[in-house]
């Protein structure tokens, strides 16, 4: 079967980011541009319709005016002076037909159309026989006009105001807004273009780097600039991750070696006894007693290397402990008494003056008390303190002891799986390199933190600090 064509790898270009965002600009632009047009466009139409309709009562305002004072004669050009600005006049006679016109030519027709409707602004939109226009019909008893073939009786005057004149403007303007709205956006579709080649250059940078990790260049990281910008911050948090899954593959690298390590000794002394013995070199009963008293103390001690490791793996899935109430000061009692027992040459001393409960696996939290008091025997020979108290809603456990220390550069490694110091911590004296790493472990999954301090010289202590459960009534 083949494989997918390149081509359908390839996000599509409106499936990109800057491909979404330029449309989405374009898009809210035009959007913006158009309807600021149509808003300008309606504004203008409405202001004209309004000019000429004021401008119409205005002229009827002023004809009434001067018919109020009685029965007036007057010239074609005084009446027009005096319904100036009108376009349009047409005076209709007694017998009620077009008795004289006067301005831009107006048809008969408007007669018959404005009939009956006295002092009312006629808007005549789409009518064959008259164009585009604004009519008001003035009812002018006692006017009488005079014109060029005589005196005309006026019964009434209509003054008119064409208005496909602003219709034609209006066309215009929004001929000339959709050419500017073209031209904008056309503008804004390559000013977009240009902003976002440069603007989203480090996210493409940053999916050139990231395609180097993927491929196995594990030693490249995304760009940074130290801009604080967007970018940046993801840059920063992408590449936190990656030395993070670094640091986690190295560990596991180095655990899986250092496991095969501590197990390939014991199966390494296990193997040459039974050679020992395929080979005929263990001939007497004690020296097969002897043979077989060897293999077992290191069967045991892969058995608890394995058993150690079986609860670091527990832990690190976070498989829930047991949660019961747990009397701290009993389990050091405990602890320090079997110390005792094991090191009766040791000096431990245990300062706890009251209870002190904790909610947690009473079993772990023995563990964790057994291996600091276990490390503290085992490699040092002075004295060892071991202290309990409730402070804050707190139990503090501190296991301090007097011994050689360790060397600062060594602290913050004290706590990693199969780490020994040179000096103090080698396998010769005994220990997995597992025993503070458990106890981290465990300690974590009670909710708490442990502490070392030490210096070279005037001992180590290790203070454990749990949430501390009120005193049972």
């Amino acid at each position: 079967m083949k494989g997918p064509e390149l081509s359908s790898l390839r996000p599509r270009r409106l499936a990109t980011i800057r491909g979404r965002i330029l449309i989405g600009v374009l898009v809210l632009l035009a959007a913006g541009l158009i309807g600021n047009s149509v808003a300008g466009a309606v504004t203008l139409r409405n202001y004209l319709d309004h000019r000429a309709e004021v401008s119409l009562r205005a002229s009827g305002d002023r004809v009434h005016r001067l018919l109020a004072a009685g029965p007036q004669t007057i010239n074609g050009t005084q009446l027009s002076a005096l319904i100036s600005p009108i376009l349009g006049m047409t005076v209709i006679g007694p017998d009620g037909g077009v008795a004289a016109q006067a301005g831009d030519g107006v048809p008969e027709a408007i007669n018959h159309l404005t009939a009956g409707r006295l002092d009312q602004v006629v808007t005549v939109k789409d009518d064959p026989s008259v164009p585009d226009l604004i009519a008001l019909r003035i009812p002018t008893s006692g006017l009488t006009v005079k014109t060029s073939e005589g005196e005309a009786t006026a019964s009434a005057v209509i003054l008119t105001v064409r208005t496909d004149i602003d219709r034609s403007t209006v066309t215009d303007f929004v001929s000339s807004q959709a050419t500017i709205v073209g031209v904008t956006l056309v503008l804004a579709f390559a000013t977009a273009l240009l902003i976002l080649k440069f603007g989203l250059r480090p996210l493409g940078r940053m999916a050139n780097a990231a395609d180097a990790i993927a491929s196995g260049a594990r030693e490249e990281r995304l760009p940074t600039y130290g801009d604080h910008s967007e970018t940046d911050r993801l840059a920063t948090a992408v590449n936190a991750a990656f030395d993070a899954q670094a640091r986690a593959e190295d560990n596991i690298r180095a655990f899986a070696a250092d496991a095969s390590h501590e197990l390939r000794t014991p199966l390494a002394t296990i193997s040459g006894w039974l050679d020992l013995y395929h080979q005929g070199g263990l001939t007497t009963p004690a020296d097969l007693d002897r043979a077989l008293e060897r293999v077992d103390g290191e069967v045991g001690r892969m058995r608890l290397l394995v058993e150690e490791l079986s609860l670091l793996a527990r832990l690190d899935a976070g498989r829930p402990l047991e949660a019961q109430r747990v009397d701290l000061r009993r389990l050091a009692t405990d602890v320090v008494e079997d110390a005792g027992v094991v090191a009766p040459d040791r000096t431990i001393h245990l300062h706890a003056d009251a209870p002190v409960h904790v909610c947690g696996d009473a079993a772990r939290l023995q563990q964790v008390l057994n291996n600091l008091v276990g490390n503290a025997i085992q490699h040092t020979p002075t004295p060892i303190d071991v202290s309990l108290e409730s402070s804050g809603g707190e139990a503090v456990v501190r296991v301090a002891d007097q011994g050689p220390g360790i060397a600062q550069q060594d602290l913050s490694r004290v706590f990693d799986r199969f780490w020994r110091a040179e000096a103090s911590r080698s396998r010769a004296r005994g220990g997995s390199g597992l025993g503070l790493a458990i106890v981290q472990a465990v300690v974590h999954a009670h909710h708490g933190t442990v502490r070392i301090t030490s210096h070279t010289g005037s001992g180590t202590a290790v203070t454990v600090t749990l949430p501390a459960l009120p005193p049972s009534r």
